[in-house]
């Protein structure tokens, strides 16, 4: 619960005046899909374009948040959905800060997604979703993860034996399942320009 005590401390420094700074608006570019569909191979490439034009970004990467600020959960519904909330906090404040939020997270459930989209003013979450067919991804397996849950080794993998809810409107779809890794980051690179977050 929410303690009464606490108050929002308004910065002395906007976000619009980051912004100026940093020569390109602020967004979360929250990419989706399942496990092997290329989300942080994806938004990793994105970042690296971006930063070769000098802006500022930073990736939020689910292995990453795993070890540290969700360190507690597990892969249960309840877990995945405070997982996704508090990684939605997170991308409030980086969007706050100025900065293009990349982040890389199955989120399986379309009702957290839109939470998230929920938390920042409207045109401020672009949804990206990753797509790849399940055979895709577990041809790919790039962790071996598809393998174990298969065997029973993992329970609630997304896909096999806990649900995946595709993006009804997602404001870019990517086919990472057959596209190269170069036309996937030129389309997101191409949409942010289309969209003024890129001067």
């Amino acid at each position: 619960m929410k303690s009464s005590n606490v108050v929002w401390h308004e910065s002395t420094i906007t976000r619009q005046q980051r912004e100026a700074l940093n020569n390109h608006q602020s967004t979360i570019l929250w990419f989706t899909g399942l496990s092997g569909a290329g989300k942080s191979t994806l938004a990793h490439a994105v970042e690296a374009k971006l930063h070769e034009r000098g802006c500022r970004t930073f990736v939020v990467d689910g292995d990453n948040v795993r070890h540290g600020l969700c360190a507690d959960l597990g892969f249960s519904d309840e877990d995945r959905e405070e997982n996704i909330r508090r990684v939605g906090e997170i991308a409030k404040l980086f969007n706050e800060a100025g900065i293009i939020t990349l982040t890389a997270f199955i989120s399986p459930f379309r009702a957290d997604r839109e939470k998230v989209r929920q938390l920042v003013p409207e045109g401020d979450f672009i949804e990206v979703y990753c797509q790849a067919s399940l055979d895709v991804c577990e041809e790919r397996d790039v962790k071996g993860l598809y393998k174990k849950a298969r065997s029973g080794e993992i329970a609630h993998f997304t896909g096999i034996s806990s649900p995946y809810e595709a993006p009804e409107k997602a404001e870019l779809e990517v086919d990472t399942g057959s596209k190269s890794l170069e036309d996937c980051a030129a389309q997101v690179i191409d949409y942010l320009s289309t969209k003024g977050v890129l001067k």
